[in-house]
């Protein structure tokens, strides 16, 4: 069981479904190129197969050992014996032979027919010594094939002891073979294959480490995409909504490039590098494809992994050879994306090495970004969610001279996000980007997309002809919560018990100053969570001690509700205790919201700490900070169980209703325990801030030139 919410949530990493294209012109002729090496290639191969193990449609070849040779002597099954080199015997079977007897289909088998059988190989040790042994088999066969011939009287007809004395006599007949092409295939033929080998390993490295002509020896090439006036990201600044202060900063680098006098007239000089740091999904590569096909100069653009290869050297040679082509073709722009790869902070990786090959390629990025050499027309932009981690070196003035922010999205940002992912969807009409926007504090460009996406597939799922509002509302609660899980085994104590949990923390949130504005409560399992209580948070750029105090009061009234209705407690506040302990622990030692520990913050914005083993603190304060932490949790807790005694029937009531219904909403709520006062307030200060509004935007109108009125933003796009 865990209380969801939504501006606590994690944030999800994602970039724009949008391709760029900086491929090489040559590509087509070069790959045509390639399936024409291959096919030669494969000719090569068939050809050695055929010399060696080809065949010119005669039987196959069968060495065999004596007895079997002696077992076709005694039939007399053999054709003719052939010595081959003094070393070997061929045996050939007569065709009748074949026919007749199934054991020598080992031969026949593969033959055109029976003329181009195969034949036997026996491999002797001295030719002597099988003559000998052929002698003595001819001789056996001989007294075999006599015996009884003689008549009563005891003649015997030489004529017929002379033919059977011919038949049995096994001769032999000698052939040198001419193993020229056996010799040379069988000294060289592992050598052409090493060599085959090495081309095609050589070919394969080549296209995977830079191209050129090069083959392995190119590796040190730069591997950028460069996007110019033949190819282009088809992004602009139009299709990027929300970002206006990183934007503003953007554009002005895309405008020193086409209006550089603008500039320079007045002594200014083009910044240098341009880091552009953010959460994941903020659109932060979106931002750089829209300066790409807004600058019309070359852009070049690689992830800082592609300078990491497995060989020595290379990182650094990818560096010097991508601000050489950059060179050549300024002013021009180079985009390095996730720089964090490259540009970690040296000596910081627990053990440090001087000839750390990421340390060799970052010295190199260092040197040329801003070294002895010049680089003038060239600016460096780079992307990264991690600049804690980087060297501080590269966040100096004259490499990287701004660092641009690229934050979440408030409220109308992403309603204006919502409108351009929302173009090619077909909506139904109660669609209230208002609304959605509303329902999505926390969520980064990157995840409005991912919801507007979920909601075609859920109204797909459900065969509908138009996305609905409750797809959308269903598709939020897929992306935060997970999977409904409606056929999970739960028993009915369970169930009662994660009722009376939920409605723990839907009760004492509803009645406190401070609490989130509750959107509904369900009980059916997704995720991993049992259940989940849904909120609406509002946003807020700081936070009191009381505010927080309170939300560490909603996140343990499940247990304590637990405990007053069944007088125990369960596993199923695993989330809420975590969550309740780390906003404690935040209190104490990060913003200094404890007495006894006092006005002070440990808290390490720079990341240095990240490999220390030892707390910036004594054990005396160690100590401290634990019993504080766990004096805010319990007070909290028990003003949760004060709060949850004092309206024990509605508790009763709400819990009743959702174990019933298993899901229910805020108009549920409110009609057991009423409206809450303090939103009458904020509704009240929110009309009377509606009011100062219009009038501002009326005096602001009446005030406003022509020319500025024609000056509206567009809708753009964040992701």
């Amino acid at each position: 069981m865990s209380e969801n919410n939504n501006s606590k949530r994690p944030q999800q990493g994602g970039k724009p479904n949008q391709q760029g294209g900086g491929q090489n012109k040559n590509n087509g002729k070069k790959n045509g190129k390639d399936w024409v090496m291959y096919i030669i290639y494969g000719i090569i191969i068939l050809s050695l197969g055929g010399v060696w193990l080809g065949g010119d449609g005669s039987g196959a070849k069968r060495e065999i050992g004596w007895s079997r040779l002696d077992e076709i002597l005694r039939k007399g099954d053999q054709k003719e014996i052939v010595v081959v080199d003094k070393e070997r015997a061929e045996i050939y079977i007569k065709e009748e032979a074949l026919k007749a007897d199934t054991s020598y289909n080992d031969i026949t088998r593969g033959a055109k027919d029976l003329k181009n059988a195969g034949y036997y190989i026996y491999k002797f040790v001295d030719i002597e010594s099988f003559k000998s042994d052929l002698d003595m088999v001819a001789q056996q066969n001989f007294e075999r094939d006599t015996a009884g011939l003689a008549d009563s009287n005891g003649y015997v007809d030489s004529e017929r002891i002379n033919e059977i004395r011919r038949q049995s006599h096994i001769e032999l007949k000698a052939r040198e073979s001419d193993r020229t092409w056996e010799k040379v295939l069988y000294w060289f033929g592992p050598l052409l294959m090493l060599i085959f080998f090495f081309v095609v390993m050589n070919r394969i490295a080549n296209r995977q480490m830079g191209g050129g002509g090069g083959g392995i020896f190119s590796v040190g090439k730069s591997k950028a995409k460069i996007y110019d006036g033949k190819t282009s990201t088809n992004v602009t600044f139009k299709d990027v909504a929300g970002l206006a202060g990183a934007k503003e900063e953007v554009m002005e680098v895309v405008d020193f490039l086409k209006n550089p006098k603008k500039y320079t007239a007045l002594g200014g000089k083009i910044p240098k590098g341009v880091l552009l740091v953010g959460p994941p999904g903020t659109g932060k590569t979106l931002l750089a494809k829209a300066v790409a096909g807004e600058a019309n100069v070359p852009f070049f653009s690689m992830s800082g992994s592609d300078f990491v290869e497995m060989f020595v050297g290379v990182g650094a040679s990818r560096v010097r050879d991508l601000f050489e082509e950059a060179k050549k073709k300024a002013p021009c722009i180079i985009f390095i994306d996730e720089i964090d790869a490259v540009g970690r902070a040296r000596s910081r990786g627990g053990m440090s090495n001087a000839n750390d090959e990421r340390e060799n390629t970052l010295n190199q990025l260092l040197t040329e970004m801003d070294g002895f050499g010049t680089n003038n027309g060239v600016i460096v932009m780079a992307a990264t969610n991690r600049a804690d981690i980087l060297d501080k070196a590269l966040l100096r003035a004259g490499r990287f001279d701004r660092q641009i922010y690229v934050e979440l999205p408030d409220i109308d940002e992403r309603k204006a996000i919502f409108e351009v992912h929302m173009k090619g969807l077909k909506l139904s009409s109660d669609i209230d980007k208002d609304f959605l926007s509303k329902q999505t504090p926390g969520f980064s460009g990157a995840d409005i997309a991912n919801v507007c996406n979920e909601a075609a597939l859920v109204a797909a799922r459900k065969n509908k002809q138009l996305i609905e509002k409750q797809d959308f509302l269903d598709a939020i609660d897929r992306i935060i919560g997970g999977l409904e899980k409606r056929s999970k085994v739960i028993t009915t104590e369970e169930k009662r018990t994660i009722a009376y949990h939920e409605s723990g923390h839907a009760s004492v949130s509803w009645q406190l100053r401070w609490g989130q504005p509750l959107v509904k409560v369900t009980i059916v399992p997704r995720g991993k969570a049992l259940g989940a209580a849904w909120y609406l948070p509002e946003e807020r750029q700081i936070t009191t001690y009381e505010q927080m105090f309170d939300e560490i009061t909603s996140l343990v009234a499940g247990r304590a509700a637990e405990e007053i209705v069944f007088g125990q407690i369960s596993t199923g506040a695993l989330n809420d205790l975590e969550r309740a302990t780390k906003m404690a622990y935040s209190l104490v030692v990060y913003y200094g919201m404890s007495s006894k520990v006092g006005n002070v913050s440990y808290y390490d914005s720079t990341g240095q700490s990240e490999w220390n083993f030892t707390k910036p603190f004594s054990e005396q304060t160690n100590q401290t900070i634990d019993e504080e932490v766990k004096r805010m949790v319990e007070e909290a807790y028990q003003r949760a169980k004060e709060i949850l005694i004092g309206s024990r029937d509605k508790l009763d009531q709400l819990a009743g209703v959702l174990f019933e219904r298993e899901v229910i909403f805020r108009e549920d709520v409110e009609k057991i325990y009423g409206k809450r006062p303090w939103d009458k307030e904020a509704e009240s200060e929110k009309e009377k801030a509606d009011d100062a509004s219009q009038v501002t935007s009326t005096t602001e109108n009446q005030e406003d030139t022509p020319e500025e009125n024609q000056a509206a933003p567009s809708a753009e796009k964040a992701e």
